[in-house]
């Protein structure tokens, strides 16, 4: 069973920076899809971005193209989004899963870490 823990969020001012992690257990990290989500409260879980077991297939919501930067580290079981520029509408509790497919479809996660919350002040 996949276990997956996130961590780097906090608060951080409009156009500011932030890196969050996500480490995996199991031998099973490099054969499947990662992914990062977000939900803000009240509002539904939404896609924000994907990547491929080796790393050179990535996907991007529309919203965050160009701002954030999805990568892995299979060595240390490490998923990564280096998120740039940062607005107020980015402020959510953001998750990392895993998936057998190359998705960006939430019901096709399978395991899902905790979330840890990014608040970006105006």
């Amino acid at each position: 069973q996949v276990h997956l823990v996130e961590s780097g969020g906090g608060l951080v001012q409009a156009g500011g920076s932030l890196r969050l992690s996500c480490v995996a257990s199991g031998h099973t990290f490099t054969t499947v899809t990662m992914g990062w989500f977000r939900q803000a409260p009240g509002k539904d879980r939404e896609f924000v971005a994907a990547i491929s077991w080796s790393g050179g297939n990535t996907e991007y919501a529309d919203s965050v193209k160009g701002r954030f930067t999805i990568s892995r580290d299979n060595a240390k079981t490490t998923v990564y989004l280096q998120m740039n520029s940062l607005k107020p509408e980015d402020t959510a509790v953001y998750f990392c899963a895993s998936s057998p497919w190359a998705t960006r479809t939430v019901p096709l996660y399978n395991y899902w870490g905790q979330g840890t919350q990014v608040t970006v002040s105006s």
